[in-house]
């Protein structure tokens, strides 16, 4: 990794498989050109054990979780149609849990403690047994206590039952993710104590006279002052960062220059996951575009771009065709810029490509906030601590806007973004949601006023970029969407946080404090707002269920699993509830899902009687298996 503390320079080269030849299948291929560098593991029956093992980063020595010894955990290749069964043994002493994202399965399989089983006991064994109804690029990981930070991910690829639409001579798998020695327990002590211990990039005295150049002295003055009223820091980007964090791709720094080699003019597939527990990332080729081919495992209408933002938990399948006899580096920037990991991909093995140097720090400003900040006169709002703001007062509930006639209302003259492609019409479907009364207090510290779709953005700091960068609004599935109903009922949500307390939740409500889950009808159509009243970006993640994301795409909406809701934003998804039982619900940032920013979402069954398989009595929900800050967190990763 390369931050800006230090440059890392190491001395091993680990490549990557490489194909025999196009003949091959691609679950089949590996090369004698390197080493792949994750161990592989293929099949129907895998035995994995999960414990403690030595790890050595950047030539330091530390103590993992994971599994069968390696980081990142396997390799696991299945096949589309077929049933798989994992047996996992933890051999830790504390329980464990494997949750394999994105999969569509039982809600028993699904591996969240507290919400779908018990957890697996510390020297028990654990059987997971499922059919195989996807292929695709997905990962796994723990869903107990911070095990996640401490090492315990790994990639997963199904391969399709019939022909792969997505044409490529080779693939490799990529796996992103973020690795602290001070281990997840001692980080998250850490940003409950002070939530900026991390912040690499705090403005400057340098950074005021440079916006008094740019700006002049009066509105520098004033910026300055809003924010200091507001108790908030335009540079609060990520909680975490290079002060404590390695980056690694597939568990290895930019030190080690990791290889994948290539053929020039062949088509290279690059399976992209970020299995960070805070990082979000901004990934490109520098010289090398990108055709974006599937995101969150499903296949989209291929995209070039040349950057894109991944949040936690996301994947991509990119097809790159280098041209020229040369080493590509491949970059992975945080999205604080406070450091990166770097790759080479070249014609040899042992080629290391030059590392780009890091951008400027991004700041955040007043739409990010969910604010217009010229139409609101935001310099008379002088100390307004939205904390003490009583909105149950308002009562929102009572405002009857099925009498609202959207079809007449003029947009474009209300300060906002273009509504998005089935947010509209919601006087035809005469169900719209009744705004609920948000809960305010000690863990709310801003409400969006003017929260908007930001769909057609790039990402938090890539507005200025000099080159094409992916937006949510540009994908489109390469397939149409399954359910084309209209929804039947809607739901909002608020993303919710004090970030100086370090206390996250949903509607100002945390986990550990819900009274119950949120209700899912089996094959209800359904429609969820989510609205971000803080001023980081969340990457939300569904259990169990694919969501199309309402982008303008009609019929070919991408489907996703997890979707960055940016700092201000307010977007939508539709979801069909067609998987009966209990699924989690949560922001993928760790710490964030860990103080609380979680809900379980109960699909029940719609005919009375049916048997509902999905009971389950929230109130004595045992919360210590969750992974949240009232659990016992075991060993350190010392």
């Amino acid at each position: 990794m390369i931050n800006r503390r230090h440059f890392l320079i190491g001395a091993s080269q680990v490549g990557l498989m490489t194909a025999l030849g196009a003949s091959l299948p691609a679950w089949a291929r590996s090369s004698a050109d390197g080493n792949m560098g994750i161990t592989t593991l293929e099949g129907r029956d895998f035995n994995l054990t999960i414990d403690r093992f030595p790890v050595t980063i950047d030539g330091r020595r530390g103590r993992a979780v994971g599994v069968n010894g390696t980081l990142p955990a396997p390799l696991l290749r299945f096949r589309e149609g077929e049933d798989v069964t994992l047996r996992v043994t933890n051999r830790l002493k504390e329980d464990t849990s494997i949750h394999w994202h994105g999969l569509l399965l039982p809600f028993e399989m699904d591996g969240v403690p507290g919400v779908t089983f018990d957890g697996i006991k510390p020297g028990e064994t654990f059987t997971y047994h499922f059919p195989v109804r996807q292929s695709g690029t997905y990962w796994y990981h723990s869903h107990s206590g911070l095990q996640e930070q401490d090492g315990l991910y790994g990639p997963l690829v199904i391969d399709p039952a019939g022909a792969d639409p997505v044409a490529y001579d080779r693939e490799y798998v990529l796996v992103l993710s973020d690795w602290t020695f001070e281990g997840g327990d001692r980080v998250f002590a850490k940003l409950k104590k002070v939530s900026d211990t991390y912040n690499m990039g705090q403005r400057t005295l340098g950074d005021f006279f440079r916006d008094v150049s740019d700006n002049g002295l009066d509105a520098t003055l004033r910026d300055r002052r809003e924010w200091g009223e507001m108790r908030m820091s335009p540079r609060d980007i990520s909680d975490t960062s290079a002060m404590t964090y390695e980056f690694l791709i597939n568990g290895h720094t930019t030190g080690d220059n990791w290889n994948g080699v290539f053929k020039a003019g062949e088509k290279v597939r690059l399976r992209i996951i970020n299995a960070s527990a805070m990082t979000i990332f901004n990934v490109r080729m520098p010289d090398l575009p990108m055709t974006v081919v599937a995101a969150d495992g499903l296949n989209v209408q291929p995209l070039e771009t040349d950057e894109f933002q991944m949040g936690v938990a996301e994947t991509y399948d990119v097809i790159i065709e280098p041209k020229e006899d040369r080493a590509y580096a491949f970059v992975a920037e945080s999205i604080d810029r406070s450091g990166q990991a770097v790759a080479t991909f070249g014609p040899r093995p042992g080629m290391r490509a030059e590392a780009p140097a890091l951008r400027k720090i991004p700041t955040l400003t007043m739409k990010d906030m969910g604010m217009d900040h010229g139409a609101m006169g935001h310099g008379n709002m002088g100390g307004m601590d939205h904390s003490t703001m009583d909105h149950s007062q308002m009562n929102h509930a009572t405002m009857d806007h099925g009498q609202m006639d959207h079809s007449t209302m003029d947009h474009s003259k209300m300060g906002h973004a273009q509504p998005d492609e089935g947010q509209m019409d919601h006087a035809a479907m005469g169900h719209a949601p009744a705004a609920k009364p948000l809960k305010t207090g000690p863990g709310v510290d801003n409400i969006a006023t003017m929260p908007v779709s930001r769909l057609h953005e790039p990402g938090l700091g890539l507005e200025d970029v000099p080159h094409r960068t992916l937006r949510y609004s540009q994908l489109r599935s390469l397939d149409p969407i399954p359910d084309r109903r209209q929804p039947e009922r809607e739901l909002d949500l608020h993303l919710t946080g004090n970030m100086e307390r370090y206390m996250w939740s949903f509607d100002g409500i945390k986990y550990t404090e819900v009274k119950g889950p949120i209700i899912f009808k089996e094959g209800e159509r359904l429609r969820l707002h989510l609205t971000n009243d803080t001023m980081m970006s969340h990457p939300i993640h569904l259990h169990g269920m694919f969501f199309e994301l309402n982008n303008e795409g009609g019929d070919h909406r991408p489907r996703k699993h997890t979707v960055i809701v940016k700092p201000g934003e307010k977007l939508s998804f539709d979801v069909t509830a067609d998987a009966l039982g209990n699924w989690a619900f949560h922001c993928h940032l760790l710490y964030h899902m860990h103080a609380g920013m979680m809900r379980v979402v109960q699909v029940q069954p719609r005919n009375p009687g049916e048997v509902d398989h999905s009971t389950m009595d929230h109130s004595k929900m045992d919360h210590s298996k969750m992974g949240h800050n009232n659990m016992n967190h075991g060993e350190h990763n010392q």
